[in-house]
């Protein structure tokens, strides 16, 4: 049999080969760690839904984000899980809310760590969902100021980043207008561009206890459907000053983050969730496959799609992996 002058299997027949030709290459640079922040002291309470992770007052907390600084993971997100919730979501903009407090403990304990802070409304409000209600209607307009006031409550306690999460139309350029007039313009803006409304958030919803009451949340996140919303809403969101944009989840919308790559010139964040974490954590429980293996191959291939940044609770293990 004639064979082309061209073999591959000539460059997969050593590991130093391998190495040599990899396209790929993920480091601990492109990982950042969600952490769920709750109030009290001491308190460690594990996420049945999510092995591995805890719900942690500030004192745990600052343990967790020394260990993700050592492991070389150059900044962790934080969600804040707030005592007592109402119909306008005080608690997401309080100077002394959850976040607000996690945030200053996080820059005194650590303060070469850069934190980011989701912003949105969905954990603080009793009817669990991510903007203010007209009726059973979302009042999309009415939101936009509460989401300004949390990310510049979030600046003022000291976060490096600021990440909206909500989908609401605008309101990107309500929170820039907000924070430079503040005097955070220093503060970058991180968008949950192509947010879809994504069976995948099951096990982030019990953690946060942020399940909507009543209907869905398909008015303003995304149809799974869709690609080319997504490049309209990353262009909005550019256009209204984001810096980095965003596409959740990762691993059904490889085809989303590489279109989004291929379009812009900004950095690319993808967030590995909650569920995506919990299958490989569950099937790894079982024996059905190999935890660490099937973990690097997943964040390896969000990386390949185009991610400059992925958001992924394995970021802890991950790093341990890839040999801090």
């Amino acid at each position: 049999m004639q064979f082309p002058d061209y073999r591959p299997r000539r460059m997969r027949q050593s590991e130093a080969f391998r190495r040599m030709i990899r396209e790929t290459v993920l480091t601990t640079d492109d990982l950042i760690l969600p952490l769920f922040a709750v109030g009290g002291k001491k308190v460690k309470e594990p996420i049945a839904s999510m092995p591995g992770q805890f719900h942690l007052s500030s004192d745990h907390l600052t343990t967790v984000c020394k260990q993700a600084a050592d492991a070389g993971i150059p900044a962790v997100i934080l969600f804040g899980i707030p005592e007592k919730k109402d119909p306008l979501g005080t608690g997401a903009y309080a100077k002394d809310g959850t976040v607000q407090r996690a945030v200053k403990a996080v820059k005194d304990a650590v303060p070469d760590l850069s934190v980011i802070t989701d912003v949105c409304l969905c954990q603080y409000t009793d009817h669990g969902h991510c903007g203010m209600l007209d009726g059973q209607i979302i009042d999309n307009d009415a939101t936009l100021d509460l989401l300004a006031r949390t990310a510049v409550s979030h600046a003022e306690a000291g976060a490096d980043m600021v990440a909206p999460s909500d989908m609401m139309d605008g309101r990107v350029a309500e929170i820039r207008e907000a924070l430079d007039e503040g005097g955070f313009e220093r503060v970058p803006i991180m968008s949950y561009a192509a947010k879809y409304c994504s069976a995948y958030y099951g096990p982030f919803r019990e953690a946060a206890d942020s399940a909507p009451k009543f209907g869905d949340r398909r008015t303003y996140q995304m149809d799974p459907a869709n690609a080319e919303e997504a490049v309209r809403e990353a262009t909005l969101d550019i256009e209204e000053g984001a810096d980095i944009i965003m596409v959740k989840p990762a691993l059904a919308y490889l085809d989303v983050i590489y279109r989004i790559r291929q379009e812009f010139d900004l950095p690319v964040a993808a967030y590995n969730v909650s569920g995506e974490y919990a299958m490989i954590k569950a099937a790894e429980q079982m024996g059905w496959l190999d935890g660490q293996k099937v973990m690097m191959e997943t964040l390896t291939a969000i990386k390949r799609a185009g991610a400059d940044m992925i958001l992924t609770y394995f970021a802890l293990e991950a790093a341990k992996a890839l040999g801090r």
